[in-house]
């Protein structure tokens, strides 16, 4: 045997597919069943060894190491497929079944006749361990024939089905992203808040329970605005919301105490800090103080010239964060001193408090007032409530009947005497607001005749300076007739103020008194006129807050009690049913005026 023949025979791999191993030689074919894949190179300097492969019925030899590697069109997504050409023209199915069958499973082998063939592979990492054999030379047997050669080309190859399988398994991971983004988001949402049940008696009795307590008293309102918000209020149960809402209405008074108390923590709070701020300040001052007395020539001479630069910087600083602040408080003292108006302190102290005394007094008539009107509300509730209960419940014996009608005759009795006291109590209110804007008007004459007299003064002054300028020093007659003129000049101020006084005064017997008053008395006239059979306050008041939003019941109530001639009052209903109308007796009043 030659020298060469030897060594090929010593590099020769027998391929046992039933072992899997090869006695005597460590494993180093990556072709082998035993690895069942094709080992990636650790680095790409470091080449893979190629050794011969045998068959059955072919053999595989390497290509030279020297030459390049093969090319390879780029790899499409989900590969599957390759394409195998160079094959002998003797190949068959089952050639290329035993040469790539070792790779993996093979699903199809479609073959030309033109010497390739594509093959599909059950999974994807079997493509690479195909392409390993690109560049073998094949031999079928021990012919040297050229049919029974050829040198394999393995590339990649585009297959629709690869594609398609590919896509389907990109939607499925997306879907399962989705799904597991949505658990995550759901389990990191905060809780929805629990569904709120539907109206019942039972519900409506808790509710109004819960209503009354403050620390509840979200929560219900919630409750109770989701039901109106239903459209659960009916004939029936139109009683039990109203209650309701009185409820929830009685906790204003509630908010505004605790806003005054929160207003009163943050005034308080301002002070402090205005306090601590002034502080502050002066202890600037005081370091400020020092760097100018270390910036004088007795101990400025005795520093180094890096201590003088310290030095003049942090005086630098020092006086800029106090200028700062300096800024800051005087801020806040301009804010404090703009909230304080002028009016209040040109005003006499003795109407001041005089004002303050006549407001105090008709803001607690007024919560009296309401007051009063809320209970004569649940008053007429549970008078409603008994009457129906009543009919409800006609066949019980005479004893319960005798009872409920002892309690509607109290109950009746009661509502009485309230709208009694509650008519009192709105003629004192109308007397007190009648008082009020008495007042109101006479310091705005004072203070009409206050301006005419300054600026009389003013004139009068002018006047006696002009004529001094226009004198000589020495002339005795005509400071005599200087005196005149300004005695004349003061008796014309005075004929004027009394003229001006003369209008007011008669104006003020007239039972109106500006000409916004009769702007409202023509509205109000008008809107009358169409409603002949008259209108409560409330219907006026919701007309003429469409044109003015600052327009007041109260003093819409007192401007037509004033005028007795034009506007009539009249009570319809009795009992839970009074209802005050205003009618418009214009027409009437002035035959009798």
């Amino acid at each position: 045997m030659c020298p060469l023949a030897h060594f090929r025979a010593r590099r020769r791999i027998y391929f046992d597919p039933n072992l899997g191993m090869m006695a005597g030689i460590t494993p180093i074919n990556p072709m082998m069943p035993g690895l069942g894949m094709v080992p990636t190179p650790v680095s790409q300097d470091v080449p893979v060894v190629k050794e011969i492969i045998h068959c059955k019925s072919c053999t595989l030899f390497p290509p030279n190491p020297n030459l390049p590697p093969p090319a390879t069109r780029e790899r499409p997504p989900g590969c599957k497929t390759v394409f195998v050409g160079g094959l002998p023209e003797n190949a068959t199915e089952q050639l290329i079944m035993e040469v790539f069958g070792q790779c993996g499973d093979i699903t199809a082998i479609r073959k030309s006749k033109k010497n390739f063939c594509h093959i599909r592979f059950a999974e994807e990492p079997t493509v690479d361990k195909a392409l390993f054999l690109s560049g073998y030379r094949i031999r079928l047997g021990s012919s040297t024939d050229k049919k029974d050669t050829g040198r394999l080309h393995v590339d990649f190859a585009q297959a629709r089905d690869d594609l398609y399988e590919w896509e389907c398994r990109q939607r499925m991971l997306a879907r399962e992203e989705r799904h597991r983004r949505k658990l995550e988001e759901d389990r990191l949402r905060p809780p929805s808040p629990p569904p709120i049940v539907h109206y019942s008696e039972h519900e409506c009795s808790q509710l109004g329970d819960k209503i009354k307590d403050d620390g509840k008293f979200p929560e219900a309102v919630r409750v109770l605005l989701t039901w109106l918000e239903r459209g659960e209020v009916n004939r029936r149960n139109a009683n039990n919301f109203y209650s309701m809402i009185q409820s929830s209405n009685s906790h204003i008074r509630r908010l505004i105490g605790e806003k005054s108390q929160h207003e009163k923590e943050m005034e308080e709070a301002k002070d402090k800090f205005k306090s601590a701020l002034a502080g502050i300040v002066a202890q600037f001052e005081q370091i400020v103080s020092v760097f100018q007395a270390a910036s004088k020539q007795k101990a400025w001479d005795h520093f180094s010239k890096a201590q003088r630069k310290n030095l003049d910087m942090w005086r630098k600083q020092v006086e800029e964060i106090r200028n700062m602040h300096n800024e800051q408080l005087m801020g806040i003292r301009r804010e404090e001193e703009m909230e304080m108006s002028d009016d209040d302190m040109e005003d006499v102290p003795d109407s001041k408090d005089s004002e303050d005394s006549g407001v105090s007094q008709a803001e607690a008539l007024k919560e009296e007032n309401d007051s009063l009107r809320c209970q004569l509300d649940a008053y007429r509730n549970e008078v409603e409530l008994l009457k129906q209960e009543q009919g409800k419940n006609q066949p019980v014996h005479s004893e319960e009947d005798s009872t409920h009608s002892q309690q509607l005759s109290f109950l009746q009795q009661a509502l009485q005497g309230m709208q009694k006291q509650l008519l009192k109590m709105r003629d004192e209110l109308k007397q007190r607001e009648a008082e009020l804007e008495k007042s109101l008007e006479d310091k705005q004459q004072l203070k009409l005749q206050v301006q005419n007299l300054k600026e009389g003064l003013q004139k009068l002054q002018s006047t006696h300076t002009m004529q001094l300028e226009m004198s000589n020093p020495g002339d005795g007659g005509k400071d005599d007739g200087n005196n005149k003129t300004v005695e004349a000049t003061l008796s014309a101020v005075v004929s004027c103020s009394q003229e001006k006084r003369g209008p007011t005064e008669k104006n003020s017997t007239s039972p109106i008194h500006s000409e916004r008053e009769a702007l409202l008395v023509g509205i109000i006239s008008t809107f009358l006129h169409v409603h002949p059979f008259g209108a409560s306050i409330e219907y006026i008041c919701s007309y003429l807050q469409r044109l003015d939003t600052k327009i007041n019941p109260s003093e819409v109530e007192a401007l037509l009690s004033r005028l007795p001639c034009t506007f009539r009052q009249e009570l319809t209903g009795v009992g839970a049913s009074l209802e005050k109308r205003w009618n418009f007796c214009g027409f009437e009043g002035i035959k009798s005026t």
